[in-house]
């Protein structure tokens, strides 16, 4: 059997990082991903919940920002919770086996830096010669 997902979107909002009771680190990040095709000829968005753990939460917490274009590989998942009302409710969200830089924004001005722009600067860049 295989349960393996990769997409490839935006971030809604600037991750959040939190510690468990036993600090474990954890994030939550919420994806908008284009479809490719729509009914109505207009653009259409899904959002999936998405939780990264340990060194990879810390890295998408510290270089990850809103609107930025990420792409995720991972695997879905359900769990199920009782609510305050004691009704069974399921959540589904894709846990974080690898979560890749696949754009940047540029800066408007020369003050502002991006989290790529922080994230590749201990890298040196290279020529193509293709």
């Amino acid at each position: 059997m295989l349960n393996r997902i990769v997409l490839m979107g935006r971030l809604t909002k600037d991750p959040e990082l939190r510690h468990t009771q036993t600090n474990i680190p954890v994030v939550n990040f919420s994806l908008a991903v284009d479809r490719n095709y729509s009914k109505s000829g207009e653009k259409e968005t899904d959002f999936f919940d998405v939780i990264a753990w340990q060194k990879r939460a810390e890295f998408v917490a510290q270089y990850f920002t809103k609107g930025q274009l990420v792409c995720v590989d991972g695997q879905m998942r359900r769990r199920q919770y009782v609510d305050s009302n004691n009704v069974t409710r399921y959540v589904y969200e894709v846990v974080a086996d690898s979560v890749f830089f696949a754009g940047y924004n540029k800066p408007t001005d020369d003050t502002e830096t991006t989290s790529y722009e922080t994230a590749s600067a201990d890298f040196d860049p290279f020529e193509d010669v293709a």
